[in-house]
């Protein structure tokens, strides 16, 4: 069972993002307050979740939840500032766009930006360890895979509709041979060497 909390004596807020991997599309990052006593029986990292139990799950979570935000960063920023610091100010779009000021961030991962004036731990794994970070994984990732099956009906060719974006094989054939797109990461090694 996950914890409800690193800090219980303030409002804390869980930190994730989903896209990092991606050739195509924003990274997308959420974050999330929840109750302090909030629990869930199936509420784990995203990637461990089915898409019925992620929708199910983010839609309890978008009820429970005492504030919530999703932040995006585009591909041309990626482009410019790097995927990592690109990650980092998707986090802080997210904490920024909160109603509620929290008083302590819990990042996933083992690097952050400092927030101003918010202290923060980082978590190695915290998806699968705090609600508050796994319910992040899990609004950032239903938000972003909704949004690539929308570009997915402007661009059929790439599959994002079902690869989101990441290097698959088919996705990068056809890279190949349709070239890019206005969403792509030009910063990305998007075809592999063939020898």
């Amino acid at each position: 069972m996950l914890r409800a909390y690193y800090n219980v004596s303030c409002i804390e807020a869980g930190l994730d993002e989903v896209g990092r991997g991606c050739l195509a599309g924003p990274v997308v990052a959420a974050a999330v307050i929840l109750p302090a006593d909030y629990s869930h029986p199936l509420l784990t990292d995203s990637k461990q979740l089915s898409e019925v139990q992620r929708l199910r799950i983010g839609e309890e979570v978008l009820r429970e939840a005492v504030d919530w935000a999703v932040a995006e960063v585009s591909n041309q920023e990626i482009d410019r500032i790097n995927i990592l610091q690109a990650s980092f100010l998707a986090m802080h779009r997210a904490v920024g766009a909160l109603k509620t000021l929290p008083e302590h961030l819990l990042v996933d991962g083992n690097r952050f930006r400092p927030y101003p004036m918010i202290p923060h731990t980082c978590v190695i794994k915290g998806d699968s360890q705090f609600f508050s970070i796994a319910a992040a994984s899990v609004l950032a990732k239903n938000y972003r895979d909704r949004l690539m099956a929308r570009l997915a009906e402007e661009f059929p060719e790439y599959g994002w509709e079902q690869n989101v974006g990441y290097p698959t094989l088919h996705h990068r054939r056809a890279i190949r041979i349709f070239g890019t797109t206005p969403h792509h990461r030009l910063s990305f090694r998007l075809l592999k060497d063939e020898s």
